[in-house]
């Protein structure tokens, strides 16, 4: 298997640079469904540009003439994002890809995982418990919006591109970031000089995103407050799960930066992965969920009636979201370039191994996936 991490040469050099994986059958199996996928979104939206309305049945709000600049600028928007997954998947896949700066994959990466990620689980729960209640998951407004089988073949093909995005991004990470995601976080340098600036910002993150985490979990357990008139009156079981999925995200986000941001007593001995994965994964949806909501309710505006449109709750949960979802990417990216340094430099300076991460990991250096 390709090494995922540098490898330390003699002593006083410069580590080895990592083995990139090569694009084999599974890359190219993945990126080729993933393309796929994409296909059906983007043409959907370039008929609506062409003003093909397809799907749209006669009657419908979307049609109305007083709608079509604002339509015309969300479809415009919806359709270089598809557009932009297919570039990402390239990137993923393909040697060039591992060859870019590391903000210019690691960001659209990180926004297609807050975007893709509640998606992935939320459209089979829904279909499911559509079968099993007969609560269908598109309720007659949108029925009177949108054809049903728009909706079916849309959200397949998100469903299909999270999995196999998601097993791409793997891959990617695993060969170009795993030597920094191996050990506990014990291996953390808990000591470094930006260590309490970074904790200071940890917490105020945490305490961010206390917000959304109450709100969300109040609206998914069918609490009415801060809702409009409209969505007070009937809340589905796709906007309880998916306010449901945003307190998660807001949890997962808090936990994940404390745990990085104090890596001491017990928590030293989590993984550091796990760490990161639930920080990166949390801070990507609530950064990806509130942006979104607070775009779309910039294009609702005068759409839509205002019993419908988002309160002064709403919007604030959506703003807070995304102020803690930043804060965490922000201080991440600052532990992770400064881990970066350290380990690019204790080859050539000589520097022991860090002992608290042999100790968790069995080994002193670094080794070769098995």
């Amino acid at each position: 298997m390709t090494p995922t991490h540098t490898t330390t040469g003699p002593k006083g050099t410069a580590p080895a640079a990592p083995r990139t994986g090569r694009t084999g059958p599974p890359r190219r199996l993945l990126l080729a469904a993933t393309v796929a996928a994409c296909l059906p979104y983007l043409g959907i939206k370039t008929a609506w540009l062409s003003g093909v309305h397809i799907g749209i049945p006669e009657g419908s709000e979307l049609l109305a003439p007083e709608n079509t600049a604002s339509l015309t600028l969300a479809n415009s928007l919806t359709l270089v994002m598809d557009a932009a997954v297919v570039v990402l998947a390239l990137a993923l896949a393909l040697p060039w890809g591992r060859r870019l700066p590391a903000w210019l994959t690691a960001l659209p990466l990180w926004t297609a995982t807050g975007l893709l990620a509640p998606i992935a689980v939320a459209v089979p729960v829904l279909s499911l418990l559509g079968a099993a209640t007969g609560d269908g998951t598109v309720t007659q407004e949108t029925r009177a919006s949108l054809d049903g089988w728009v909706f079916t073949v849309v959200y397949t093909g998100f469903g299909i591109q999270a999995l196999t995005l998601g097993a791409l991004a793997a891959l990617y990470v695993r060969d170009r970031w795993g030597h920094l995601l191996r050990g506990r976080l014990a291996a953390l340098d808990a000591a470094a000089p930006t260590a309490p600036a970074r904790r200071a910002i940890a917490v105020t993150a945490a305490a961010a995103a206390l917000l959304p985490l109450v709100t969300q979990l109040l609206w998914s357990a069918g609490a009415r407050t801060g809702l409009p008139a409209h969505q007070a009156e009937r809340t589905d079981n796709a906007f309880r799960l998916i306010a449901g999925l945003d307190a998660l995200a807001a949890a997962a986000a808090a936990a994940g930066i404390l745990l990085l941001a104090f890596p001491a007593g017990r928590a030293g001995a989590i993984r550091l992965r796990t760490a990161v994965a639930l920080a990166w994964t949390g801070s990507g949806v609530l950064t990806a969920r509130g942006g979104w909501s607070l775009l779309t309710g910039l294009f609702d505006d005068g759409m839509v009636d205002p019993s419908r449109q988002a309160t002064a709750l709403m919007t604030l949960t959506y703003s807070v979201e995304v102020l803690a979802g930043m804060l965490v990417l922000a201080t991440g990216a600052h532990l992770f370039a400064e881990r970066a340094a350290e380990r690019a430099a204790e080859p050539a300076t000589g520097r022991a191994p860090d002992t608290a991460h042999a100790a968790h990991t069995g080994h002193t250096g670094y080794t070769p996936a098995k």
